[in-house]
């Protein structure tokens, strides 16, 4: 008997880039003794998973900078690292070094829209092109970062996911887009078709709760576009409210496919799949379902902003 997952299966692949050089920049892959600039924009790190993290990643080979400063709150906010212009500070300083090949969020958490328009975007532009790694909170950077720069971004483990970090398939995933050229054709990852077709576009998302946080802050996508979306500990009738916002802003409107990540922590999943396929069925893209992608203990990174191709 065939194995119905099989039948179902949709993959997510690089596609080449755009002719003209219209499209967005791919950073550099980084190289053994490249530096890589750990950064807090968001949240308050636990220091021994921070650390255990730095050490996985200098046993790439990579030269890993951070500090203790943005390990803890000095001030009365316990659910930031530190405050608005100190964040964004450290931020525009990590970015500018000239020896940053790519600036690692520690943790998402809360607080990265918080300190966003305080960075110095020209400052960042002058620098040039660099690896930007995170999750969750750091969703906003993602946008804000990628738009500014007309970069590529890799929405993947921060420094203290540390199960992350030490699952091979994360790890794979994460080191094939920073440490190597992006070939065309190669897979991202794989899921489950909800909706069937094939669809090619620009891949944009991440948090569902940060992207709709930046409705009415952020342009919606102004070009055709596929949507990856994850979350976690969000009831199925805030998704619902979150994914309708979404559609009455706009920011839909140029969705040509939709991948589905991890809901982690969601108590009623079969209520979650239906007020998925309500809400997304309706846009006539392809919709493919269960992509390891974000809050588990397997997290596929993925490329904001590059050409990708869904298929299934």
């Amino acid at each position: 008997m065939v194995d119905p997952n099989l039948t179902r299966s949709a993959v997510l692949t690089v596609e080449p880039t755009e002719p003209g050089g219209h499209g967005r920049c791919w950073p550099s892959p980084l190289r053994a003794g490249d530096v890589v600039s750990v950064v807090a924009p968001s949240g308050p790190y636990d220091r021994d998973r921070v650390r255990q993290g730095v050490n996985i990643l200098r046993s790439w080979g990579l030269d890993v900078h951070y500090g203790d400063r943005p390990a803890g709150p000095d001030h009365r906010l316990s659910y930031i690292s530190a405050d608005d212009q100190s964040r964004a500070d450290d931020f525009v300083a990590a970015w500018c070094s000239p020896d940053t090949g790519a600036v690692w969020a520690a943790r998402g958490g809360y607080g990265a829209q918080r300190m966003i328009d305080r960075i110095d975007f020209e400052a960042l532009r002058a620098a040039g092109l660099k690896h930007l790694i995170g999750f969750s909170d750091i969703t906003a950077l993602h946008a804000r970062i990628g738009r500014e720069l007309r970069s590529v971004t890799i929405h993947g483990p921060v420094v203290g996911s540390v199960d992350q970090l030490g699952d091979p398939p994360s790890v794979a995933a994460l080191q094939k887009l920073i440490l190597a050229p992006a070939e065309p054709g190669m897979l991202l990852a794989r899921g489950q078709r909800v909706v069937a077709g094939t669809a090619t576009g620009r891949l944009w998302g991440g948090n569902l709760s940060l992207l709709a946080s930046d409705v009415g802050i952020e342009p919606p996508p102004d070009e055709p576009g596929i949507l990856v979306i994850e979350d976690i500990r969000e009831d199925s009738y805030r998704i619902d409210r979150m994914l309708t916002q979404l559609a009455r802003a706009g920011w839909l409107d140029q969705v040509v496919g939709v991948v589905i990540g991890q809901f982690q922590g969601n108590p009623t999943s079969e209520l979650l799949e239906h007020v998925v396929t309500d809400r997304l069925a309706g846009l006539g893209v392809p919709v493919v379902s269960g992509l390891e992608v974000g809050h588990g203990e397997r997290n596929l990174s993925l490329p904001l902003g590059a050409q990708v191709r869904l298929s299934g």
